[in-house]
């Protein structure tokens, strides 16, 4: 058995393509989702990769999550939290339960599992943590306070961690994906969608596939050198 990784979210969208590629690169990996089943099964009978269910912004959930995914099947070499939702509105119309939803999940997801899985990563001396931002958090975005300030959290939390991790032979990084051919994406009306693929110079939306290749490298043996790093890829929409 190779590294076990684990990939938040990874039974859709950019996440399956993340689980799938770790896979195909020789880890072991479960993906984690949070109440999608009849998607999850599709998902395992497709790719062979074995799913556990929980909310990554309930705490007590990820220790104990990623307490039985070592139990049974090894220690947690690798965390790509992916997991997140979107609660979009202009502030004066946003709920707190829409904003505190964003943070819980989005940024509160990443604390949470970076708390089940960093110790050990620490006590072995080797770990991989890639957290998913957003060009959102980079650039901001109208109608998102709640998504734009949890994305640009994330990134924040991911130079703080790197630094205590980095003596200990943890990286962590992340990548902020700009506008992606997900079905999220993909339901957008096609006017609205016109007019964001004219702002990327590039021409296009990105690949799903295009994410999961920077995954690949942060978690890799190779990507040793880089931590507290964000890789933004979107297509030159935003050079930040």
């Amino acid at each position: 058995m190779g590294r076990v990784a684990i990939v938040t979210g990874g039974t859709r969208g950019i996440g399956e393509a993340i689980s799938t590629a770790l896979k195909d690169y020789g880890y072991t990996v479960v993906a984690n989702y949070a109440g999608n089943e009849s998607k999850a099964k599709a998902f395992t009978d497709a790719t062979g990769i074995q799913t556990y269910r929980w909310d990554v912004g309930d705490h007590q959930a990820c220790l104990d999550g990623c307490a039985q995914v070592e139990a049974e099947v090894g220690p947690i070499d690798v965390v790509v939290n992916n997991a997140g939702v979107t609660r979009d509105g202009v502030l004066h119309k946003m709920s707190y339960d829409d904003w505190n939803e964003v943070m819980r999940i989005n940024l509160g997801g990443c604390f949470n599992m970076a708390k089940a899985c960093f110790p050990g990563m620490r006590e072995r001396k080797w770990g991989r943590i890639v957290n998913i931002g957003s060009i959102n958090g980079q650039a901001g975005q109208y109608g998102q306070v709640n998504y734009a300030a949890a994305k640009s959290g994330i990134h924040g939390f991911t130079k703080a961690l790197a630094q205590e991790g980095a003596k200990f032979g943890v990286t962590v990084n992340a990548i902020a994906p700009g506008y992606i051919d997900t079905d999220m994406v993909a339901a957008v009306p096609p006017p609205v969608l016109e007019k964001i693929v004219a702002k990327i110079p590039v021409g296009r939306l990105g690949q799903a596939s295009e994410i999961a290749r920077g995954v690949l490298f942060f978690a890799s043996e190779e990507g040793g050198f880089a931590t507290g790093s964000t890789l933004s890829i979107n297509g030159g929409q935003h050079m930040y």
